[in-house]
């Protein structure tokens, strides 16, 4: 962890011939602590330092490390597979990081190598241009940023691997904090080479669009307007309601010469790593007011953003954070040591004493935890599934972290989709079965869930089916079958109504939801507030939860105690499940398959199969001797039933055919 005395950094020692060396020819010292790498003796050859997401010079234990080499070779590259998941906004910060990256090397006494292309490529040519001994890079978590990285430490592997997975018990370790490290002196690289000019925003989108591995258009403007946008538009149509204007679009805002909304729409902060140090310690400040015109803007986009209790953090830093233009440990720094202030020196053991201290502190110590928990589970050998990360960069935080795995090398795409309280493992019997039936299967640990991240942020139907949207176009990357189970299959609903081009069929498994017949009007709203009832409606399940929950269980899934649980679990009092099942399939007939356990506990499930036969027409549904979780109960069935179904809606036969 980068906020304790856990390895953040890897180096990659290269043989003589400049090759990846499976084996560290020396300890990654860089790794272990920044006293350590502080005192680590000098080095003969040169270095190369590749930065990806870690745009700074500040608590850099990289940077450190690489700086015992006699030449340093700072290297940004633009690589399509990194630049193709930004938005435009995360594009222009990019350039605004990066030319206050080259600043900052310079005053150490370096520069930084800009270049294009595929980065296996550029580093290697790179390595047998200046006779570099070894190469530094991030560790990263996202699978694939991680399939880029090179063989991992066996030292670090065992730290991770002794690491518990419960955060309670974690917790009680105590791990020490470690301070942010300044960055170093360089020794400049002794060659002449051209090490590149920055692009304009232009010119890099220009070069993103190049993207030999660019999907379609059509198929990339799809996760460009909202749900909420769309849905709006959809219902206004229906007259059923006024149209209002969604899609956020103002009038161009007037800039201040010093503002730290650097960006176009000038919704999140941006800039160099002092920028966003300043505006963090005016984030920090809040109540006590001021009188810079930069510090009241920020402090106003502040309110705006705080959509609950110390979500306005991630909104407005996120992106710099997911960048790495400041580190989280330095963010953790600078929050307690504005706590100290406040209380001459003294940290209350009850609690942050100013709520953006607690927002910032809480939010990192956050972050932190899911990247270590992800990183373990990439190290590790535990479990039947190989785990793979993918960072979400949409909603309102950029670089969320979520799980997910993928069986199958051909066939048709499938998508499966668990319930509120489930994970991917809650399909574990079904993943690989129906894989084997010549089809390739992805399932998710959606936001909030399981090992994937748990942001102070409004959970809501809509936010889901957004993330299940934008999964199945960057990682999927084509149309498929969706299948939920439970809340799940409400899920799978909306995307289907919402985005018909990303999806084949949907199965509904005890799906969510109800069918309303002859609706006349139709309302929804996004909006959710957590009132004092619902926050202590969230602490008492969780409490009864914690109590009840078998000791096998814990083993497998100790997250209850993980940050963040007890936002997620406050939007069970706030669903609302407002529209009806039958509107949102309407236009899918023929490709809509109801598996339904007639056991449920939880729904009448004979009134609600007789609804869908009564008013919902070219569905196929199954009735199984089963409860909730047909797919959990009964695998071998539901899985033959679904591998039956895929061949059917392929083949483009009739789904009464299915029946």
């Amino acid at each position: 962890m980068a906020l304790i005395s856990f390895p953040r950094f890897l180096s990659r020692p290269l043989e003589s011939n400049h090759r990846r060396s499976l084996r560290s020819r020396y300890k990654c010292v860089c790794c272990v602590s920044p006293t350590a790498a502080a005192t680590s003796k000098g080095r003969s050859g040169s270095a190369v330092i590749w930065f990806k997401q870690d745009l700074r010079v500040d608590d850099h234990l990289g940077l450190v490390a690489a700086s015992k080499y006699q030449a340093v070779v700072p290297l940004y590259v633009f690589d399509h597979r990194i630049l193709s998941r930004y938005s435009n906004e995360m594009l222009e910060l990019v350039i605004f990081a990066l030319e206050d990256l080259r600043k900052s090397l310079k005053e150490q006494g370096s520069d930084l190598m800009i270049r294009f292309g595929r980065v296996e490529n550029v580093i290697r040519e790179l390595v047998e241009e200046v006779k570099a001994t070894s190469v530094f890079a991030e560790e990263e978590v996202e699978y694939h940023l991680h399939q880029m990285m090179a063989i991992v430490d066996e030292t670090l592997a065992k730290n991770l691997n002794d690491l518990p997975v419960s955060h309670n018990e974690f917790r009680k370790l105590q791990r020490p904090l470690t301070s942010p490290i300044l960055p170093p002196t360089l020794a400049g690289a002794k060659l002449e080479a051209d090490w590149g000019p920055l692009p304009t925003f232009d010119e890099l989108k220009e070069f993103v669009n190049e993207n030999p591995w660019k999907l379609e258009e059509s198929w990339t403007l799809i996760n460009n307007m909202s749900a909420e946008t769309i849905l709006t538009d959809k219902l206004s149509k229906l007259g059923k309601r006024s149209k209002r204007n969604l899609n956020n679009q103002h009038s161009p805002r007037k800039r201040l010469d010093k503002s730290f909304f650097v960006t176009d729409k000038g919704n999140t902060v941006g800039g160099g790593t002092n920028a966003v140090l300043n505006a963090l310690q005016a984030y920090l400040r809040y109540l006590e007011g001021t009188g810079r015109d930069d510090w009241q803007e920020l402090q106003e986009k502040l309110c705006n953003a705080e959509s609950r209790d110390g979500a306005s953090f991630a909104t407005l830093f996120g992106p710099a954070l997911c960048l790495g233009i400041i580190s989280r440990r330095r963010v953790h720094y600078e929050a307690i040591k504005y706590e100290k202030e406040r209380n001459t020196g003294f940290l209350s053991p009850f609690g942050y004493s100013a709520a953006t201290v607690a927002a910032a502190a809480d939010a990192v110590c956050s972050m932190e935890w899911y990247w270590l928990m992800s990183l373990r589970s990439l190290r590790s050998n535990e479990g039947v599934y190989s785990t793979r990360i993918w960072r979400w960069n949409g909603y309102q935080i950029q670089g969320i972290i979520l799980q997910y795995t993928v069986a199958g090398k051909e066939g048709p795409a499938i998508l499966l989709v668990h319930g509120f309280g489930a994970f991917l493992e809650h399909y574990r019997d079904n993943i690989y079965d129906i894989a084997d039936g010549g089809n390739r299967v992805w399932a998710i640990t959606l936001l909030g869930f399981g090992r994937s991240e748990k942001p102070n942020i409004v959970y809501t139907e809509l936010m889901w089916s957004e993330l299940l949207r934008d999964f199945t176009v960057e990682v999927v990357g084509e149309p498929v079958h969706l299948i939920g189970n439970s809340i799940g299959g409400y899920f799978v609903a909306i995307v289907a109504c919402l985005w018909p081009a990303v999806v084949k069929s949907v199965v509904l498994i005890n799906s969510a939801g109800n069918v309303i017949p002859e609706y006349s009007f139709l309302q929804f709203s996004n909006e959710r507030q957590a009132s004092g009832p619902v926050r202590l409606g969230a602490r008492l399940l969780l409490f009864y939860l914690r109590l009840n929950i078998s000791n096998f269980v814990k083993q497998c899934y100790p997250t209850s105690y993980d940050p963040g649980v007890l936002v997620v679990l406050e939007s069970i009092f706030s669903f609302k499940l407002s529209l009806p099942l039958n509107y949102l399939l309407e236009g899918f007939k023929e490709k809509v398959l109801i598996i339904q356990g007639i056991k449920d506990p939880i729904s009448d499930s004979k009134s609600k199969v007789a609804m869908f036969k009564e008013h919902c027409a070219g569905i196929v549904i199954r009735e199984l001797d089963a409860g909730h979780c047909p797919h959990d109960e009964k695998p071998e069935e539901v899985n033959s039933i679904i591998s039956e179904w895929i061949v059917t809606i392929e083949s483009k036969v009739p789904a009464e055919s299915f029946l």
